[in-house]
């Protein structure tokens, strides 16, 4: 506990034998000053914290804006918003300079501490740290915890203490770094500079130096909490982090582990202070559900070395409930509480994590002689097992949430998770170049079953390799892959993002000569060092060393190199990979030739532009409009490459990508309204980005019955890190774009898909199904006009088809041309395809009915004869549902949109509507701030209403 006034009354309550006594202050709250001396700015602050959030709280960001820079465009209004307008170009001054977090004076110390110590879980990132004006230490990691002995320092205080943490500027620092002439350089052109340069150099949050999707704050500050400890007995400890890892006896991180052996666990617990002689460890654990005792007694094989105790205990192999992902069965969690005690039995510590028992395997191993005789092409596999059972992995990448990490709450991220699970999906990748999450997002992922492919943060360069370098990567390393290895929901860990499919390639294609020593040093950081420092501390998760790779020719733990990459030893017809894919060439937007083929899809996309909403939270009433210089501006594709803060040239093109891709394809909004222009804007290239990646996905999921054996879509990205066109799915404040509504809908256990060729005509409609076990179903076929009335002889096609599909497999259940379908008119046509099946959910005993419904038109949606669906809204408070129906013609695309002040989701939204339906929608309230009033504000409208005042 703490009280957020005061610093000196945030004593932790003890919890160790009075004769093990320690105290241990925390350091949270709001007594502290943040202060420059160069700018002559001193503000009231916080830990956990940064600069901008406390220069922003104490209003100093308007005060002293146009004062330091009065030729930009600048906000003067103290209570603007950091993200407000061009506030990310304006407040540069701020990374730029340095800063000093300053403690009110530390009362109520212990008076009988034998040595005294700082323990900081989060630094931001270049610290000086003085104690009554005595320098203890200094760090240069963001990822890292420190811990600093102040004993002799609190002695040469004079009076009550104080604690300065002195800031450096990392931008100014990364430039220094760069500039020596014994820091390595890469002549050869791989590093991408967003928007600071030199940003490998340092070990701070890549993103925060700018990004394609976000704004470069470059923030500095406490962003983690601290504590200070204090030891008054010479056998007493204090926790610092704690490894729990659960594998199967016999399991190690590359290998497929056996399912029929016992469980192992591990607990690692590292510590300050002094143990006394012959410690022992225990542990009990617990289901969470239940209450009943799993396991409970003294862990053997206890050892202690390098400030950590461990210790192990062997637990029969089904004696535990396992874990699953959403979707494919119960997420059973354990409390396990270990204590160290002393030779008699007193505890020095107790700690309790909560974890789940479940083996997850990325199998890269080469396709087997019965995978072959199944009709899966030769290479290698690239997918993930849990529990042993193959899955389709379905989901997004996850990237920041905000610039500014202080301010990431538990509420924001289980509202955040809440729409994942709801989305149907059962997978983030955390990508590279953000930061490792707290815990408490995984752990909202233990209790969601969503599993989190996790990355080590580096992105899009090569880095240094110098041992300095390695050093403090080592530590981070190990640091974050103890903390959170007792997660569950933890998948994956990966060394960085696009360095073996990106970096490398630039490499070799710029100097081919030197691609053989860059990859020697590549190799050096992300397979010789971390590899090991993975298997070390963890035998339960696997690694490997790129996001996008060809996988692994052997594994040799004993060798200087321990895994030796595919790169480019592939061979034609045989597949290896996941695939990173990204066109921006709108024309082959919807030509499934274009596609990569590959055996899992990792990353792919396209940029949209947030809502009307979203945008009005940002920028002024007069920047309303597509292209206004702030809303160019505030589209970071294309990113300058420089500090440039009016890129207006690169802004442009992804503009222009974006209105390209709805002149080609969607009826051009006409408003009479310049807002609702803007809106319907807005809307038009969030249709497009849905549709483009529902093309793609549905050719993915369709792999999982293709020779390629594709078991994995993740696209680009899930959510926002502010108010600007990106690739997300989910807007900044929670809004689901209609991208997310669609991918909820084709992210269904079982689907029907139609894969129109535009250039031959030629019709194929699938039917692919993720359940582990055959079902089977119907698919009827609709032919209407765009009035709703039926097609005569149903155009030729058949009414409905039965199909039997296998477990994560595809059938065809139906294919022709269009050309020779009894079509009167392409441009007044739509094929209604609805499936209905039943099969059994994975882990389930009782048979599910699914049902999926698509539409099909034979031309591109800018050349149907729309006609006004003449749309019906009606709400039932008492069930918070709305009704919709069409009752003058077809409706595409219908979409219920709400006010701004309420955050949620309905439960189907961009759906197709044909005359004589009703719809009925729940609306998920997940956040009000407008005391119900919202519901009155909740408007339906068509693609024909895009085009009409």
């Amino acid at each position: 506990m703490h009280l957020h006034k005061h610093l000196a009354l945030a004593a932790l309550p003890a919890t160790l034998h009075p004769a093990l006594a320690q105290k241990v202050v925390d350091l949270a709250g709001d007594g502290w000053t943040v202060s420059s001396k160069a700018l002559n700015i001193s503000v009231p602050g916080k830990l956990p914290s940064q600069v901008h959030l406390d220069l922003f709280a104490g209003k100093a960001i308007g005060k002293f804006l146009y004062c330091l820079a009065p030729k930009t465009h600048v906000q003067t209004n103290p209570q603007s918003h950091r993200y407000h307008g061009l506030n990310d170009f304006n407040q540069r001054w701020i990374c730029n300079n340095n800063w000093t977090y300053t403690s009110h004076p530390l009362h109520n110390l212990s008076t009988k501490a034998k040595s005294s110590w700082l323990v900081f879980n989060g630094l931001d990132t270049f610290t000086t740290i003085e104690v009554c004006g005595q320098i203890v230490g200094t760090t240069d990691n963001q990822f890292r915890q420190y811990t600093f002995d102040i004993s002799g320092a609190l002695k040469s205080c004079k009076g009550d203490p104080t604690l300065d943490l002195n800031f450096g500027s990392a931008p100014e620092i990364a430039n220094a770094i760069a500039s020596d002439p014994s820091s390595e350089k890469w002549p050869y052109g791989p590093q991408q500079i967003y928007e600071f340069p030199n940003r490998w150099y340092i070990r701070k949050e890549q993103s925060d130096f700018g990004w394609d999707w976000g704004p470069a704050f470059a923030p500095a500050g406490p962003w983690r909490d601290a504590y200070l400890v204090q030891f008054e007995n010479e056998e007493s400890i204090y926790v610092l982090n704690t490894d729990l890892d659960i594998f199967r006896k016999g399991q190690i991180n590359h290998v497929a582990p056996d399912q029929t052996q016992p469980w192992v666990v591990n607990a690692s617990i590292d510590f300050l202070g002094s143990l006394p002689k012959k410690p022992s460890m225990t542990i009990e654990i617990k289901d969470v559900e239940s209450g009943k005792i799993l396991k409970s007694g003294p862990l053997e094989s206890i050892s202690v070395s390098g400030g950590a105790i461990s210790g192990s205990i062997t637990i029969d192999a089904d004696a535990p409930n396992l874990w699953w992902p959403t979707g494919l069965g119960k997420q059973n969690l354990y409390d396990a509480t270990i204590s160290v005690q002393d030779s008699k039995h007193h505890s020095l510590a107790d700690v309790t994590k909560r974890t789940g028992f479940r083996t997850i395997f990325l199998n890269r191993l080469n396709i087997t002689e019965d995978q072959l005789a199944q009709g899966i092409a030769p290479g290698a596999n690239w997918h993930f097992e849990v529990n042993g059972q193959e899955f389709y992995a379905k989901g997004s990448n996850f990237i920041p949430p905000d610039a500014f990490w202080p301010r990431v709450t538990e509420e924001k991220m289980q509202r955040l998770f809440n729409a994942v699970v709801e989305g149907n999906q059962n997978m983030l990748r955390v990508w590279a170049s953000g930061a490792y999450l707290p815990d408490f997002i995984y752990d909202i992922a233990d209790e969601q079953g969503v599993l989190l492919w996790s990355e080590f943060q580096f992105s899009d360069a090569l880095y240094p390799s110098d041992d300095k370098f390695l050093e403090n990567v080592a530590a981070e390393v190990s640091y974050n892959v103890r903390r959170l290895n007792h997660h569950p929901s933890l998948a994956l860990w990966a060394g960085g993002n696009e360095l073996e499919s990106l970096e490398l390639p630039i490499v070799k294609g710029a100097a081919p000569d030197k691609y053989a020593f860059y990859v020697g040093e590549y190799e050096k950081l992300f397979i010789s060092l971390i590899l090991p420092l993975v298997y070390e501390n963890s035998r339960s998760i696997p690694y490997m060393p790129s996001s996008t790779n060809n996988g692994f020719l052997y594994v040799n733990l004993s060798a200087p190199v321990p895994m030796a990459e595919r790169y480019d030893n592939t061979t034609a017809g045989h597949y290896y990979s996941d695939t990173d894919h990204y066109n921006y060439d709108s024309s082959v937007a919807f030509d499934f030739g274009s596609y990569p083929v590959g055996r899992f899809a990792n990353e792919f996309g396209y940029h949209s532009m947030p809502s009307l909403q979203s945008w009005q939270q940002a920028i002024d009433p007069e920047d309303l409009h597509f292209n206004s210089s702030t809303v160019v501006l505030r589209n970071h594709h294309y990113p300058p490459g420089t500090t440039d803060t009016h890129n207006l040239r690169n802004s442009s093109k992804g503009m222009g990508e974006m209105t390209m891709a709805v002149e080609r394809y969607y009826p051009i909004p006409h408003k009479k309204d310049s807002v609702q222009q803007f809106s319907a804007w807005c809307h038009a290239t969030q249709l497009f980005q849905a549709d483009m990646y529902k093309s793609e996905i549905i050719f993915y999921r369709r792999g999982s019955g293709m020779p390629e054996r594709q078991l994995g879509s993740l696209y680009w990205q899930l959510e926002d890190i502010w108010q600007a066109p990106t690739w997300a799915g989910i807007e900044y404040d929670g809004r689901w774009k209609v991208l997310h509504y669609v991918a909820r809908d084709i992210y269904q256990p079982i689907i029907v898909s139609p894969f129109w060729n535009y250039t031959s005509g030629d019709l194929s409609v699938y039917v692919t199904s993720d359940l582990w076990e055959t079902a089977r179903g119907t698919v009827n076929f609709t032919w209407v006009d765009l009035t709703g009335k039926p097609i005569p002889g149903n155009a030729g096609t058949p009414q409905s088809r039965q199909f039997t599909v296998g477990g994560l497999n595809t059938t065809k259940v139906y294919e022709a041309n269009t050309a020779k379908l009894s079509i009167p008119d392409k441009t007044d046509a739509v094929l209604v395809l609805s499936l209905i099946a039943h099969g059994r959910m994975p882990n389930s005993e009782s048979v599910s009915t699914f049902v999926h419904r698509e539409k099909v038109t034979t031309v591109f949606p800018n050349k149907l004869s729309l006609v006004d669906p003449k749309l019906e809204l009606s709400h039932d408070s008492s069930s918070n549902t709305f009704t919709v129906e069409a009752k003058g013609g077809v409706s595409l695309y219908t979409w219920l949109d709400y006010p701004a002040g309420v955050v949620g989701y309905f439960d189907d939204n961009a759906f197709t509507l044909v005359p004589g339906e009703k719809k009925t929608v729940r609306f998920t309230v997940q956040k009000d701030e407008t005391g119900g009033k919202w519901a009155q504000g909740v408007t339906v409208q068509s693609l024909w209403d895009q085009t009409t005042d």
